[in-house]
């Protein structure tokens, strides 16, 4: 291994031992890559082209399938290359980058899943101010503050992380996460404290947060409300529950892999890294697809079936 940034390769060492199985995981994950991506983009193109989804709720939606689109783009074609290749290894600059748009991409998630929240709870315990509230540009605002804020919080630290000397050269997983700050020669606590601080307490525990205050909020109201506004906020609103408690779950996985990597079987990595390319790419638009009653309308009419 050189020394230099841009000779630096680090070894994927989740594929160790799957060499016998390899063309069936690029089978099946290839399968799951173009499902991911036809779904995503069937989901976009029927908010885009029906006027009466051009409401926030749907356009959100529609932002949270773009951005499952880019994160397809992130992580299948390396991992397909990977599974038919002899040596899994990545330039540390790749790497970098990878995990740089993995983080970002899944706080993008997180902030529109509390956009999301929010809009439900104007429309549902607000409804008179709810066109007064959100409007065109505050939609607009919201999606640019939801995919610069993490980029410009996550650039820092992984421009940090580029600067540190790297002495390990193996990551035990299928691509890069937090998992680099291991092959570190020595722990940066200016990136920790960053880390803690500005990304996982600002961008992922406060939206969090947000959001189940929100919805306990709606809870409230609606228990006191009508059965017909009960049936509307069970629709819109069980969707995004279901969504943030997946996302939940892998964002637990991801804090404690990186910290017990060392104690998890292969096969415990292996079935999370696949709920990782199942959830985003692809639960996401089946969730809004078949729950969300206006876009399944839509897509029942494009496959023919009314």
């Amino acid at each position: 291994m050189g020394e230099e940034f841009n000779e630096t390769y680090i070894t994927l060492g989740g594929f160790e031992g799957m060499e016998n199985y390899r063309y069936l995981y690029f089978t099946l994950l290839l399968t799951l890559c173009i499902l991911s991506i036809c779904s995503n983009a069937i989901i976009v193109y029927i908010i885009w082209e029906h006027q009466n989804l051009h409401e926030p709720m749907y356009i959100f939606i529609a932002a949270l399938s773009i951005n499952s689109l880019l994160v397809s783009i992130n992580i299948y074609p390396k991992l397909l290359i990977d599974f038919l290749s002899e040596k899994q290894t990545v330039s540390y600059s790749v790497c970098l980058l990878q995990y740089f748009l993995y983080y970002c991409l899944g706080i993008v998630d997180l902030l529109l899943l509390a956009a999301m929240a929010f809009d439900r709870y104007v429309s549902i315990c607000k409804p008179l101010v709810y066109p007064n509230i959100m409007t065109n540009r505050t939609v607009v605002v919201v999606l640019v503050f939801a995919w610069f804020m993490p980029a410009s919080q996550l650039s820092v630290s992984t421009v940090l992380s580029a600067k540190q000397k790297v002495c390990h050269f193996v990551i035990k997983g299928f691509f890069c996460t937090n998992s680099i700050f291991k092959l570190h020669c020595v722990n940066s606590k200016v990136i920790s404290v960053f880390g803690l601080v500005s990304c996982m307490f600002i961008l992922g525990i406060c939206p969090v947060f947000f959001v189940l205050f929100t919805y306990a909020r709606i809870l409230f109201i609606v228990y006191k409300s009508s059965n017909d506004v009960r049936q509307k906020a069970a629709e819109t609103c069980l969707p995004h529950l279901l969504v943030l408690l997946c996302f939940t779950a892998l964002g637990t996985y991801d804090v404690v892999f990186a910290r017990f990597d060392d104690n998890f079987p292969k096969i415990v990595h292996l079935i999370m890294t696949l709920q990782v390319v199942l959830y985003n790419p692809l639960f996401n638009p089946i969730i809004y697809g078949f729950k969300m009653k206006e876009i399944f309308k839509h897509l029942k009419k494009l496959f023919g079936c009314t």
